[in-house]
């Protein structure tokens, strides 16, 4: 027999002492799902208000009507879809149980929205008669889980961003680090050169002249007065000479122990330091500098610090040095509170920003470390024909000494 219509709906409204007695009529109009049922024609036989109310029909108006063709019939996409292809129908026409939920069902208006649904098949017997539907507006899962989802593409997109951005770090920490252990060889080397070729040679012509002197004073019980007296003259002569070769000696040890820890530095601090080591640079490089020093009262910053600005003034003088081509130097210093300002401005012919990015920029990689090291930071401004300005900002810690 066929799947005959339930007249839930219809029916007035039962006496409250005999409600109890139709509990199926009270769990379709409770429920806040939507369930119809369709018989093998896909024609509707009952549906709840719940349901009939989501795709903005009454129930009445929608006894006999065919579900697919009123509220399935088109994908998402707007495209058309077979009732052939429906996984409603193939619930009874195949006996397939189904559960949906990326699907839309279609409201009287024209406006569709995402539900998910199931159908079972109604048997009587072993004979199949129909399928039962339930179906939920899940618009607001849907919009959660896009949130969610934009979240999660977010979280991913910055995720990977700043891995990316670590990476690059890394490769220019390893680079940096490969770059200063090739300087300090460099360095080693130089010291080793001037050692050798200037200590060196100065060594072996004293060893020369005391061998010499050596001689000729063994030599001097055989010679007569005349012989010795200008004997005498020449030794004094020759110990002159190496007493200019001494000196010599120590100038050039004292300038390679300057190269590589300046003692006026330890001697008078970091602000006699920084201005003994720009008239150094400007009178090497025949310049003209413009000297502005402010910082009466301010603490002498400690040792590490101290010698951390003075080896970024060194290389700030450096590349102006190797690339400005410049005649004028400014250089100006000075601390508010306990903030120190280091700036050097040269006339130079300047370079474009990206120059200063580079990941071969060792230099100023460098002098951007040390900075950071101690909460400073080294800004540079720069174009092309109008010089170059580098500036390095930190704050001076509490423990400095005035």
């Amino acid at each position: 027999m066929p799947f005959a219509a339930h007249t839930l709906f219809n029916r007035p409204p039962a006496p409250t002492a005999e409600a109890w007695r139709d509990p199926l009529a009270l769990l379709l109009a409770s429920t806040g799902e939507g369930i119809y049922g369709v018989d093998l024609d896909g024609l509707c036989v009952f549906i709840n208000q719940a349901g009939a109310r989501m795709i903005g029909f009454e129930p009445a108006e929608l006894m006999g009507r065919n579900m697919h063709d009123l509220t399935h019939h088109a994908r998402a996409d707007g495209s058309p879809y077979p009732e052939a292809q429906c996984p409603i129908f193939n619930a009874f026409r195949q006996g397939l149980p189904c559960r949906i939920d990326s699907e839309v069902f279609w409201r009287r208006d024209g406006t569709a929205f995402p539900v998910e649904y199931s159908s079972h098949p109604i048997l009587d017997g072993n004979q199949v008669r129909g399928a039962v539907v339930t179906f939920v507006d899940i618009t607001e899962r849907k919009r959660a889980a896009d949130a969610l989802q934009r979240a999660k593409d977010e979280l991913e997109e910055r995720v990977s961003e700043r891995t990316l951005a670590l990476a690059t770090a890394l490769k220019q920490v390893r680079e940096l680090a490969a770059w200063s252990e090739t300087v300090r060889e460099d360095e080693r080397t130089r010291i080793a050169r001037e050692v050798h070729d200037e200590l060196g040679s100065l060594l072996v012509a004293l060893k020369m002249d005391v061998n010499w002197m050596d001689k000729r004073l063994s030599e001097q019980p055989q010679r007569s007065p005349e012989a010795a007296g200008d004997m005498r003259e020449r030794m004094r002569c020759k110990c002159q000479g190496m007493s200019r070769l001494i000196e010599t000696a120590v100038d050039n040890v004292g300038r390679i122990i300057t190269d590589l820890r300046p003692s006026i530095l330890d001697h008078q601090g970091l602000w006699a330091a920084l201005e003994w080591q720009a008239q150094e640079f400007v009178q090497s490089a025949e310049m003209a500098l413009d000297w502005c020093l402010d910082v009466d009262g301010a603490p002498e910053p400690p040792e590490p610090l101290a010698m951390a600005v003075f080896r970024i003034f060194q290389e700030m003088l450096s590349n102006v040095g190797r690339h400005a081509q410049a005649r004028h130097l400014a250089v100006s210093i000075g601390v508010q509170g306990r903030v120190l300002s280091l700036a050097v401005q040269d006339n130079g012919v300047g370079a474009p920003a990206q120059a200063f990015e580079a990941a071969d920029a060792y230099g100023v990689m460098g002098m951007r470390e040390r900075a950071r090291h101690f909460g400073g930071d080294v800004h540079i401004t720069s174009a092309p024909g109008r010089g170059t300005r580098m500036c390095l900002t930190l704050t001076l810690p509490d423990g400095a000494t005035t």
